[in-house]
């Protein structure tokens, strides 16, 4: 299923033109401006290319340090157990060692933490913030149908995702119906019914907005406080459902694929990561959406994490976890195998996987094991930071930002981007 298209821009005898051209005559040069005719010869200019995108990807019960981290840094390390399942992506992969949230700890309570990077969240009256896929969805969100798609593996209410105000958005976690959201329009009475509650939605809003103004002037500070972090949550989702009601008159792409089947075995978190990593893909290449969240909850392993370096346990959480990355494997390579315009979908697209513990047997939220592949950086290394003063993940983020061409210079928790972490 071939979905890119390949624009010519400009006549093929132009192609030719060097980047440098002068006219020469009697001895004398005269080099000529920068002409469009001679962009052809050096690449196309970023406008021209496919679409950056981001994919963020947590594991919520920890991954085994010791089979993750190569004892070598640099271009030349040695893959560990986990690192070999992905042996064909080395050269599109970034290892990270001695890197975490500063000031996120409490344990598995760091889990809301993993793409915010908000201190303390184990402690009482936690706010967070907004999330890294949020933060991207507010400057390119607007250019797709789905700002951004915030999924989980899980039975139960888990989420990544986080607005400004730090609300958190409910993920999805039925693969049938992200299918349906993502590619079934629906006949025209459908369309319009969703467009009318879409309106109602927005009309019941308006309303609360205005009674809200009224009950504010009888609070105290406090109360101010909370009920404007509250209002500043249903000003963001009126945004998203006007964004909504706009795209509802437009035509969904059409793929070639069957909704699939959910399937709610907590002990099948593995096959169900595949199902969404098929879908996260067709979201991608059909550009539905730029950026997506997908929190994999592994709660039903959680005795097997505090193995106690016991053999017969490790040896049984070990097999989970190698499941987990034959399943980032096979989504890298459909990502590497889907062709677009003159790259490919797993070129264009950064992809972040990683967990909030360090050590999910002794709760250590230090040192996360964190990759990063695609999306246009110089890979093929380890990146090796202090083991004790980690580097902040959010100089991840930053970098990551700047990739999707998005102009910050801080994240969270960030002092800037990451030293060795450099553009293609």
């Amino acid at each position: 299923m071939a979905l890119g298209t390949r624009v010519v821009r400009k006549n093929d005898l132009m192609k030719h033109f060097p980047r440098r051209t002068f006219l020469r005559s009697a001895g004398v040069a005269l080099a000529l401006p920068m002409l469009d005719a001679m962009s052809p010869a050096w690449g196309k200019s970023e406008a021209e290319r496919p679409p950056r995108r981001m994919v963020n990807i947590q594991t919520n019960q920890g991954i085994m340090p010791h089979f993750f981290f190569p004892e070598t840094a640099g271009r030349n390390f040695e893959a560990t157990d986990y690192l070999n399942r992905l042996a064909d992506h080395r050269d599109q992969l970034t290892i990270f060692s001695g890197v975490s949230h500063p000031g996120v700890d409490g344990g598995h309570a760091a889990d809301k933490c993993f793409l915010t990077g908000t201190p303390h969240p184990a402690r009482g009256g936690f706010r967070n913030d907004v999330s890294l896929d949020q933060f991207a969805a507010e400057h390119v969100g607007s250019e797709t149908r789905f700002p951004s798609l915030t999924l989980a593996v899980t039975n139960e209410p888990f989420t990544l995702s986080f607005t400004r105000s730090g609300a958190p958005i409910p993920a999805e976690n039925s693969p049938n119906r992200l299918f349906k959201n993502l590619f079934l329009q629906g006949n025209p009475g459908e369309v319009e019914n969703r467009i009318e509650s879409l309106k109602q939605g927005r009309s019941m809003l308006d309303f609360l907005s205005a009674q809200s103004a009224r009950l504010n002037r009888s609070l105290g500070r406090e109360d101010r406080r909370r009920l404007d972090q509250y209002f500043t949550s249903v000003r963001e989702l009126e945004r998203r459902m006007q964004a909504s009601e706009q795209w509802q008159y437009r035509p969904k792409p059409q793929v070639d694929a069957k909704a699939p089947d959910d399937n709610t075995d907590q002990m099948a978190f593995v096959d169900r990561s595949k199902t969404m990593f098929d879908l996260v893909r067709l979201a991608l290449q059909t550009d539905s959406t730029r950026i997506v969240s997908l929190i994999i909850n592994t709660t039903v392993i959680h005795s097997l994490t505090h193995h106690g370096y016991r053999d017969d346990v490790m040896a049984q959480l070990k097999a989970h976890e190698t499941g987990q990355f034959d399943a980032l494997n096979e989504f890298l390579t459909s990502l590497r195998q889907t062709a677009e315009a003159d790259s490919t979908l797993l070129d264009r697209t950064m992809v972040l996987y990683g967990t909030s513990m360090g050590n999910a047997n002794s709760h250590n939220n230090q040192n996360l094991p964190v990759l990063l592949a695609g999306g246009g950086f110089r890979h093929g290394q380890h990146l090796v930071f202090d083991s004790k003063n980690n580097a902040p993940l959010a100089n991840v983020f930053v970098s990551m930002l700047q990739r999707m061409g998005i102009e910050t210079d801080s994240f969270a928790t960030s002092t800037g981007t990451l030293t060795g972490l450099e553009p293609a």
